[in-house]
């Protein structure tokens, strides 16, 4: 199960996010974007994100996870369109198959809510990370 993988690998980059910030005393969520053809298991991965939190910065940390449609555009005529799943590559307009896949690969950490020494919580900013790490 790649649900796992996907699960270890935010929680390593959430932990060096809070490592760079200091002073990082919990992580209390994380919010993900999940694209419809990231072949993503959303209830795989909350299963397993609470596993990798365990005994880390991020244990009890709620995983939000936003899913974002599958969006695609005809090159030759411009029509855009939801893909679905499984996913419509033809362009439902003219029929062409020379399509752009616009949406619904993401996968990537949009903000992180954690609490810190005395001061406020902070939300870093964090980079798109990688289906295959």
């Amino acid at each position: 199960m790649h649900e796992m993988s996907i699960a270890l690998a935010v929680v390593d980059q959430v932990e060096e996010a809070a490592a760079r910030a200091k002073d990082v005393t919990a992580v209390r969520s994380v919010r993900l974007q999940v694209g419809e053809l990231a072949g993503v298991v959303p209830d795989a991965l909350a299963f397993s994100f609470e596993l990798a939190c365990a005994g880390t910065l991020l244990e009890g940390a709620e995983l939000i996870t936003e899913a974002v449609p599958g969006r695609a555009r005809c090159t030759p005529c411009t029509h855009e369109w939801a893909v679905g799943m499984p996913p419509r590559l033809t362009c439902p307009a003219c029929g062409g198959t020379q399509t752009d896949l616009l949406a619904g690969r993401e996968l990537q950490i949009v903000d992180v809510h954690w609490e810190d020494g005395p001061g406020p919580a902070h939300t870093p900013t964090r980079e798109p990370i990688s289906e295959e790490r």
